[in-house]
């Protein structure tokens, strides 16, 4: 026994060694991916996407790999793109969209702010060596866009496409039996537990949403390069589009160049005789030298980021609802707080803390201007907070409405008692004492129970969003049934009422607080970035997000808080 905890004491030392030399070696690796880059004073500003990730809030900086990866705000990048455009030491932008991080909203309003750049009467240079739907969507904002010669870069320029995995099959072969209760013929999310592929009316949605985007994503790019939307369409679908002079042939690329011909043209866009003498400003170095806050301004105007999956509990990931309500109680009683901008990037969750987050917020906006900006997705939970914004901005490819509720039950008895032959008996006070132990199936009573449940939660959602957009409920309910939207479309159904940026609602939100000149603000955000060790601790604890919404259920199932119902969307998107 004596020898065995020792063996145990042994382990237990060398794991907390392993952690504490892990956290130091971090924080080494964050100290020298925050160190100030050397920023000259002209030059071409050198965008590398593959260096510097794009999100909607900036983390700590770090090195990882070998490789500095700047975490970056959206907000920042946009402010340093537009600082760019008015910087007379900064000739042009050479733009290498290769391995963005960047969703699909953050790309367009990203996308949005080269533009501005270009029209600004600067040049953009792009140069891509692994062309893909996403790096083409930027590097096409160029004035100029070379694509790699070598054979190794062939294009996959294919459109968009999202793929939904079924395992219902799966899950009935090993005795699991997934017990989905849920309103709205469109609400998907649970499918992929119960079927073996996907419903109609899921792939209707699905193909009228991928449609939009594509749209969005596709007559940009073929507006930026002098042809029309149909004409890219016939090229791509007709597989027309497979080697770099393929690009070059039909006018989407300029130029196929090899890494010495790209530093001539390099040399000509910055204005000097060879590529020796042009210098680079590194674009993170760039932000951090020329944006700064206006601290001196008694003013804020607040941006509260609702970033990641609506669950219950701490999880500083995610929007927990305990933690965010208490933020923007803060943000309410702080008088120098005079406009909030509320940038939702959610797909949703769990209903208490969306509610718990919905009050906070309707609390706020009774004392202050409330704007909503919609990232790469505001749906389900993330439109039920938000919804009552004084005016709501969504870019064209956020994917937003899901005005639906599931519950999602496993009974695992067959699993149980077929497969793994271990036998249960359970003793309770009452009739249905061990309805939620997912030991056995729902009977009919218990199924039209919570059923109940779900249809009162469904009708609330609807109701807040009657009241939140000014609509009869009965309209509300035709656009509801947990349908999913692209933001173009949510426009015309009246689920939003502009499309525009994170910088156009800082822009509203200033007039709606009086001043309309946003640089006389102070613009603060909550919640205040993660540090090293909580990027540390996400590393050595990874979650998939599609699936942290249940994690976060069976959690709270194993603590004695049930809560079955979820409004949340079916899945996510992204563009390779």
């Amino acid at each position: 026994m004596k020898k065995f905890l020792k063996m145990m004491l042994a382990v237990i030392c060398g794991i907390l060694v392993l952690w504490i030399i892990g956290i130091m070696i971090f924080s080494m690796f964050a100290a020298a991916g925050s160190k100030t880059q050397a920023v000259p004073a002209e030059g071409l500003l050198k965008v590398d996407l593959s260096k510097v990730a794009i999100d909607e809030q900036a983390n700590e900086a770090f090195t990882l790999g070998g490789t500095q990866v700047t975490p970056m705000g959206l907000y920042t990048a946009v402010r340093a793109i537009e600082a760019a455009a008015e910087d007379p030491g900064v000739k042009g932008i050479y733009l290498k969209p290769d391995g963005a991080s960047l969703g699909i909203a953050q790309m367009q309003e990203f996308r949005i702010a080269l533009d501005k750049f270009r029209k600004s009467g600067k040049p953009i240079v792009a140069y891509t060596e692994n062309l893909s739907t996403s790096s083409f969507y930027l590097a096409s904002v160029a004035d100029k866009v070379y694509i790699t010669s070598s054979i190794g870069g062939t294009p996959t320029f294919n459109g968009l496409s999202s793929q939904m995995y079924f395992l219902g099959d799966l899950l009935s072969r090993l005795g699991v039996n997934v017990q989905l209760i849920r309103h709205g013929k469109y609400k998907s999310a649970g499918e992929m537990y119960i079927r073996s592929s996907a419903s109609a009316d899921n792939l209707h949605q699905t193909q009228v949403f991928i449609n939009s985007l594509w749209k969005s994503f596709g007559t940009e790019i073929a507006a930026s390069r002098g042809l029309s939307f149909e004409a890219l369409n016939k090229a791509i679908d007709g597989l027309k589009l497979g080697l770099p002079e393929d690009f070059v042939k039909f006018g989407l690329a300029d130029e196929a160049l090899d890494r010495e011909g790209l530093e001539e043209k390099l040399a000509v866009l910055a204005q000097v005789q060879s590529f020796q003498c042009v210098k680079m400003i590194p674009f993170a170095g760039y932000a951090e030298k020329k944006v700064k806050t206006n601290f001196r301004s008694c003013k804020k105007i607040a941006i509260l980021y609702a970033n990641g999956e609506i669950v219950e509990g701490l999880d500083k990931q995610n929007v927990d609802g305990d933690r965010f309500a208490s933020m923007i109680e803060e943000i309410r009683k702080d008088s120098t707080i005079k406009a909030v901008v509320l940038r939702v990037n959610s797909p949703g969750g769990s209903v208490t803390a969306s509610e718990k987050i919905k009050s906070e917020l309707d609390r706020l906006a009774g004392v202050k201007p409330l704007i909503a900006s919609y990232g790469n997705y505001a749906a389900s939970g993330g439109y039920w907070i938000s919804n009552n914004a004084d005016k709501i901005y969504s870019n064209p490819t956020t994917i937003t409405g899901s005005i639906g509720v599931f519950g999602m039950i496993p009974d695992f008895s067959k699993l149980i008692t077929e497969t793994a032959h271990i036998g249960i008996n359970a003793v309770s006070s009452n009739k249905h004492g061990d309805m939620m132990s997912m030991t056995r199936p729902f009977t009919k009573e218990e199924y039209a129970y919570i059923q109940s449940g779900i249809e009162a939660i469904y009708e609330r959602f609807v109701n807040i969003v009657a009241e939140g957009r000014e609509m009869d409920p009965k309209k509300v309910d035709e656009i509801a049934q947990g349908r999913v939207w692209a933001g173009s479309d949510a426009l015309e159904i009246g689920l939003v009422d502009e499309m525009g940026t994170l910088e156009d609602a800082l822009a509203f939100a200033a007039i709606s607080a009086g001043d309309e000149n946003l640089g006389a603000w102070n613009v603060v955000e909550y919640p205040k970035p993660l540090v090293f060790t909580d990027i540390f601790a996400s590393l050595m604890n990874p979650q998939d997000e599609d699936y942290s919404i249940y994690m976060s259920w069976y959690n709270n199932w194993k603590k004695g808080k049930v809560e079955y119902a979820f409004a949340s969307m079916p899945y996510r998107v992204t563009v390779k």
